[in-house]
C-alpha cells in the first residue's frame, strides 16, 4: 500500500452477519475529531483495488477514511467464497456505517458514504435507509439493474444465464457455486466483456493482488431487480453523482435520470469509461472535485 506521508493506516475489522469485515483505517495526522468517509467497492472488487489511492488523499485533506471488504471477498472472512449477495453487502454497509461511528478519532455526527461502481448503487440504498449521513459521493454507480442487463449483448447474457441456472439449483442441494468470470475480452462469458473491461479491471489491481477473476453465477438473477436510482428521492443529504459518459458497466443516461430527483444532488461528468477514472490523470480530476464537494459540504472543523 502506497501511504503519504501525511497518512497513517491501520487494520481494522468489524462484524457482519456474525462474520469478520476486514477495513482498513486512514488517518489524518492532526489529532481533532474529523468527519469519517467509508468506502467500498464495486463489483467483485476489493479494498485494495486502488480505494487506498481514494482514501489517502482524503485523509491527507485531513478527514478520516474507512475502507472495507463484503464478507465472502477479499480479507474479510464468509463461506463460500466469491458469492454476491446484494442484502449482505447491505448489511456489511450498514454495520460498516455503525463501527465508523464508534471510532475514538471520527466526529460521529458527519459520515460521509463512497461507493463506486456497484458500490455506487449501494450507497445510495444505504444512505436512504440508514438516514443521517452527512453526504454521499456515487462513482460511476450502478443504479439501474435493467439498464445494466441490457449494456450486454445477448449471447453473453444467454450464456450467463444459463451458468447463473446451473449455480441456483446447486445451491439448493448444497453443491459447490458455479462460477462466472467478471471480466472476460470482448465475446468472452463474463458479467462485464467491453471493449474496456478486461484491460481496465487488470489496470485496478496492485502487483500481488490475488483478487479472483469470478463470482458465483446465481448473482446474475438479482442485478436486473436492483434498482438504487430509485432510492435518490428520499435522501436529504447531499449527493455526488460522478458520471462516466461513456460507461459502459453502468451508462450514464440512465444514472442522470435518477440523479436528476435527488433533492439534493450535483453531478460531475468525465469523458473516461467505467475504468478509466480509477488511475492517471482521469483520477486526479476525480478525486480533486470529490475533495472540492467534501470541503464544501462536511467541512474538517
Amino acid at each position: 500500500m502506497n501511504t503519504q506521508n501525511t497518512t497513517k493506516v491501520e487494520k481494522v475489522s468489524f462484524t457482519s452477519g456474525g462474520v469478520r469485515c476486514s477495513g482498513d483505517l486512514f488517518r489524518p495526522t492532526h489529532n481533532r475529531k474529523a468527519p469519517v468517509i467509508v468506502m467500498a467497492h464495486g463489483l467483485g472488487g476489493t479494498k485494495d483495488m486502488r480505494l487506498d489511492a481514494f482514501a489517502e488523499r482524503f485523509a491527507a485533506a485531513g478527514y478520516v477514511a474507512l475502507t472495507f471488504d463484503y464478507r465472502h471477498f477479499g480479507e474479510s472472512e464468509g463461506f463460500p467464497r466469491q458469492v454476491l449477495d446484494i442484502e449482505h453487502q447491505l448489511e456489511d454497509w450498514k454495520n460498516a456505517v455503525g463501527f465508523a461511528r464508534t471510532l475514538p478519532e471520527a466526529d460521529t455526527g458527519k459520515v460521509v458514504l463512497w461507493g463506486t461502481s456497484f458500490g455506487g448503487g449501494h450507497v445510495l440504498t444505504t444512505a436512504a435507509k440508514v438516514g443521517k449521513v452527512a453526504a454521499v459521493i456515487a462513482q460511476c454507480p450502478f443504479t439501474d439493474g435493467l439498464s445494466s442487463s441490457l449494456a450486454m449483448d445477448p449471447v453473453t447474457s444467454f450464456k450467463v444465464t444459463a451458468l447463473a441456472f446451473r449455480d441456483r439449483i446447486g445451491a439448493l442441494f448444497g453443491a459447490d457455486p458455479v462460477m462466472v468470470p467478471l471480466v472476460a475480452p470482448v465475446g468472452g462469458t463474463a458479467l462485464m466483456n467491453a471493449d474496456d473491461a478486461w484491460t481496465g479491471y487488470l489496470a485496478l489491481k496492485p502487483q500481488g493482488c490475488v483478487t479472483p477473476n469470478y463470482v458465483a453465477a446465481r448473482f446474475a438473477f438479482d442485478i436486473i431487480r436492483y434498482y438504487p436510482g430509485k432510492k435518490v428521492a428520499q435522501i436529504q443529504a447531499p449527493i455526488l453523482f460522478c458520471v462516466c459518459e461513456t460507461d459502459t458497466v453502468a451508462p450514464a443516461k440512465a444514472t442522470l435520470k435518477h440523479a436528476s430527483r435527488a433533492p439534493n444532488a450535483e453531478v460531475k461528468l468525465y469523458t473516461e469509461g467505467h475504468f478509466e477514472i480509477y488511475m492517471g490523470e482521469a483520477f486526479e480530476r476525480v478525486v480533486a472535485d470529490q475533495i472540492e464537494f467534501l470541503q464544501r459540504k462536511v467541512p474538517v472543523n
